[in-house]
This record gives C-alpha cells, sequence and structure tokens, in this order.
C-alpha cells in the first residue's frame, strides 16, 4: 500500500529530527555548563564553581529526561515530505544546528557569567559574603530558565526564525516542560536578611 509507505517515510524523518532536536538542545546545555562551571572555579578564591555537583547532576537528570521526552513528541507533519530526502552520507549535524549552538551556547554562557560576576549589584545588593548563596541561586535559575527557552529553540532544525511555529498544537510539549520544571521549584520562606545599597 503506497499510503503506508508514506507514512513510514514521514515518521522516518520526525524520529530523525527528533534526534536531532535533543543532540542540539543536549549539546548547548552541556557546553554551557562546562564553560560555567570552569570560569567560575577558575575565578574563584575557593577554586569552586557556583554551580554545586549535586545541582549539575539534578539539572543533567532532569534536562536529560525532560528534553529527551518534550523534544521526541512533535508529531510528524506533511510537510516532512516536502524537504529532499538526506543522502545515505549525509552528516547528522547540518550547518544550522552547528550555529544554533554556537548561538545558543555563547548567550548563555554570557548571561550566566554577567549574573554570576555582577548579579548583586544588578539586583542592587551589597557585596558582602553572605550573598554567596544568593548568586548561586541567581545563576542556577538563571541556568535552567535558560534551558527552558533552549528547549523551545532547539525546535527548530532550519533556518526558520519563528521558533513558536506548531508550539500550541503540540501539547505535549508544553505539558512536559512544566513538568520537568516543576523538579526545580522549591518553598521559599519570605524571610530575607539582606542589605539593599
Amino acid at each position: 500500500n503506497f499510503s503506508s509507505i508514506v507514512k513510514a517515510i514521514m515518521w522516518g524523518r520526525c524520529v530523525n529530527d527528533a534526534v536531532r532536536k535533543f543532540l542540539q538542545f543536549q549539546i548547548s546545555t552541556n557546553v554551557t555548563a562546562v564553560v560555567v562551571t570552569f570560569v567560575t572555579a577558575v575565578a574563584s578564591s575557593s577554586e569552586s564553581s557556583v554551580l554545586s555537583a549535586v545541582q549539575l547532576l539534578w539539572i543533567n537528570i532532569i534536562m536529560d529526561t525532560f528534553a529527551a521526552l518534550a523534544l521526541a513528541t512533535d508529531p510528524p507533519s506533511p510537510t516532512l515530505l516536502l524537504r529532499k530526502p538526506d543522502k545515505l552520507s549525509a552528516p547528522l549535524f547540518s550547518v544550522d544546528m552547528y550555529k544554533q549552538i554556537f548561538i545558543q551556547s555563547t548567550y548563555q554562557i554570557i548571561v550566566v557569567l554577567l549574573f554570576h560576576f555582577l548579579g548583586l549589584q544588578i539586583l542592587g545588593f551589597a557585596n558582602t559574603s553572605e550573598n554567596d548563596s544568593i548568586v548561586q541561586t541567581l545563576v542556577f535559575n538563571t541556568f535552567v530558565f535558560a534551558q527552558i527557552f533552549n528547549s523551545v529553540n532547539s525546535r527548530r532544525l532550519d533556518r526558520n526564525l519563528n521558533v513558536f511555529e506548531g508550539l500550541f498544537r503540540n501539547h505535549y510539549f508544553i505539558i512536559i516542560t512544566l513538568i520537568g520544571e516543576s523538579f526545580f521549584c522549591a518553598f521559599l520562606s519570605w524571610q530575607c536578611t539582606l542589605t539593599v545599597v
């Protein structure tokens, strides 16, 4: 039956795209984590990273699991059949994917390091040794939110700049992303002993 062949081709391209989306997301996440960990450890007088080992492990477990699920839930669409077939020797990473990984990693590294080194001044807090936990929390949350946006951006493998195209048709992506991010929430006491400049 010809329709089953067309459906098989469409699903095959969809699975291939899902793997590429996940790799694009995962590489940019790991590049950012490695560079931020290295730079903050080198810049620290105590040679400790702003992201603890537990935070890095937690990020990798949650981000790997939920990102893989979320990025694999895009249903196959007939537009996949409009593409030319990939050659057997075609590389797994396209030039557009390399650009996306580079741009996302660079952007995340700049933002996270900016909040690490200038976060207290940006938020208007006095720079005291008691505020190390605030900086660590700020950097961790900035990194987590950057990964949310990275997962949305990683849904695109082409040069189309509309990263939200088809996002709201894929309810699974939204639900899985929200469930995954709920693991990063914690109850906070509303008591704060910060000195505002």
